[in-house]
């Protein structure tokens, strides 16, 4: 199964790069090194803005 994901996953890189006239290590970059550190810092700062937000209704 673990071999199926990875294989579908480096064909969806792959596509994409030739979508984008890029190649297989830019997207790789842009996906590993830019957007996916950038979703996270948005997902950590969303939960404490709603831990915040539910601190407040409490009181």
């Amino acid at each position: 199964m673990i071999d199926a994901i990875y294989t579908y996953c480096t064909d969806f890189v792959i596509n994409l790069a030739n979508l984008l006239g890029l190649s297989y290590y830019e997207v790789n970059l842009l996906l590993f090194c830019i957007i996916y550190p950038l979703i996270l810092l948005s997902l950590i700062l969303v939960y404490f803005v709603q831990k915040r937000r539910l601190k407040r209704l409490k009181t």
